[in-house]
């Protein structure tokens, strides 16, 4: 069942953290984004070329800049793609601690990329944030 109330959304959205590293990487050339493409987490076409996350060791042997390996965060709440807020309470909860995201929202799950170095302060902001949701 999806969820599309904000404070709901915010209190089921129950994060966690996963194993491995994502490097974004980008590809102006097709040809070989797509021979990368079964490896990436996610692929996104924009104007200036593809977009993929791959696993940093992934990355590293292909070539591309891998020096900013992020973590990635699941938001287990089955969110509405058309609910309202979630995103805006993720980030902000991140903006209070100083920590950049990058979130992909898919059919069932967002997922929220954080600097490695960050990721455990990015868990326990989210993690405040679900239980400050909780109790509204």
């Amino acid at each position: 069942m999806t969820v599309s109330d904000t404070t709901e959304m915010i209190a089921g959205m129950t994060p966690v953290l996963l194993s491995g590293r994502w490097v974004y990487c980008t590809q102006t050339d097709t040809d070989k984004a797509t021979a990368h493409a079964a490896q990436a987490l996610a692929i996104i076409r924009e104007a200036e070329g593809v977009t993929l996350i791959l696993p940093q060791d992934v990355a590293r042997t292909h070539g591309y800049d891998a020096t900013l390996p992020m973590r990635q965060i699941t938001l287990n709440v089955f969110s509405d793609l058309e609910g309202v807020g979630l995103t805006a309470a993720v980030a902000q909860a991140l903006t209070d601690e100083n920590i950049s995201c990058n979130v992909v929202a898919a059919y069932h799950h967002d997922h929220v990329f954080v600097p490695e170095q960050d990721a455990e302060r990015a868990m326990a902001a989210l993690v405040a944030a679900q239980q400050a949701a909780q109790l509204d």
